[in-house]
């Protein structure tokens, strides 16, 4: 007797507790419905002209771009920098891809 009266309480405070928390939910939602509600807001007022402040800040110095690709982000395969090339002659000895291609079947023995 005493095991289902108890299982009959906790019951009843269970179903009270989730009751509650409804009630509570529901209320809450009420509340948050009544502060969404938009609200018109005052026109601000224009009669007085706006006069922006002027900054204390000192101007930024303008710096030159530096298109040059660090050392540590180069090709590894040519190990050059554009500080390197000055020029198109700097280019010359560096080989295309086709150039490469036949001097890696040539060591192979494919050619």
């Amino acid at each position: 007797m005493r095991v289902a009266e108890k299982r009959r309480l906790i019951k009843q405070y269970k179903m009270e507790r989730e009751r509650q928390q409804k009630l509570e939910e529901q209320e809450e939602i009420k509340r948050l419905r009544k502060e969404l509600i938009p609200k018109a807001q005052l026109m601000p007022y224009f009669d007085r002209p706006f006069v922006p402040r002027r900054s204390e800040k000192q101007p930024t110095v303008p710096q030159e771009p530096k298109f040059c690709i660090p050392r540590h982000k180069t090709i590894r395969c040519c190990r050059m920098s554009c500080n390197d090339m000055s020029g198109p002659s700097q280019l010359q000895h560096l080989p295309s891809s086709v150039e490469k291609t036949e001097a890696l079947y040539k060591n192979r023995g494919l050619q």
